[in-house]
């Protein structure tokens, strides 16, 4: 069981930054694809990013890229999310998750964290 734990959500004006941190619980190290998604009031979660075990491949939605940078520490457990450029439209609760799988992936993940807001002013 893995248990993660979000944190750096807050509120930005549009054209800020944030840096999102998820923290995996014991000595997770390289063991799971890490990945990011969102849920914004009143749709389905959607993927935003992921990063393999290693931290060598990394994959992310076609509205975040250039703008999001996801990166992972593996001696301390944590995963990050760099986000840039924010606009109203990236509000949403934010979610770490853990995937079983081998290779970096968009879908079938196993382990969730609690979710942390993010909030972008006009």
């Amino acid at each position: 069981q893995v248990q993660l734990v979000e944190s750096g959500g807050g509120l930005v004006q549009a054209g800020g930054s944030l840096r999102l941190s998820c923290a995996a619980s014991g000595r997770t190290g390289s063991n799971y694809v890490m990945g990011w998604f969102r849920q914004a009031p009143g749709k389905e979660r959607e993927f935003v990013a992921a990063i393999s075990r290693g931290g060598g491949s990394t994959v992310y939605a076609d509205s975040v890229k250039g703008r999001f940078t996801i990166s992972r520490d593996n001696n301390e457990s944590t995963v990050y999310l760099q986000m840039s450029s924010l606009k109203p439209e990236d509000t949403a609760v934010y979610y770490c998750a853990a995937s079983r799988k081998a290779v970096v992936t968009k879908g079938e993940y196993n382990y969730w964290g609690q979710g942390t807001q993010v909030t972008v002013s006009s």
